[in-house]
């Protein structure tokens, strides 16, 4: 006669957790490989300087001139108050000097406020 014990083990459940052939595939980790850096023998040279100047008009307040100086520019009032009169009397005042895409930006960013500024290189 059979014993009890011999009988087969039931077969598992896909997806029973407590079955131990089931098996967890993890992602596999990518790994980056980063740029190769080449030291430089040559230290990176620094942009050319350029004048940001501001012209005298009739057609703007001085106020408004100040105000937009003050804006658009890191200048304080009074720094901006001194520009704003040296333009007035001479035609033309230095309000900073930047690298020369910056220059070109203050210049687009004045002229959208109907103000009169040039740019030339500082050296």
């Amino acid at each position: 006669m059979a014993d009890q014990n011999d009988t087969p083990p039931a077969p598992e459940k896909e997806g029973d957790p407590s079955s131990a052939s089931t098996a967890t595939i993890e992602p596999k980790k990518q790994t980056k490989s980063l740029p190769k850096i080449t030291p430089n023998k040559t230290p990176p040279k620094h942009l050319p300087p350029f004048k940001v100047l501001l012209h005298n008009d009739d057609k703007n307040d001085m106020e408004y001139v100040v105000s937009t100086i003050i804006e658009l520019t890191p200048l304080k009032e009074e720094d901006a108050v001194v520009r704003m009169v040296e333009a007035h009397k001479a035609g033309v005042a230095l309000l900073l000097v930047t690298h020369k895409e910056r220059a070109e930006l203050y210049q687009e960013q004045f002229t959208s406020k109907k103000l009169v500024v040039s740019i030339e290189p500082a050296e």
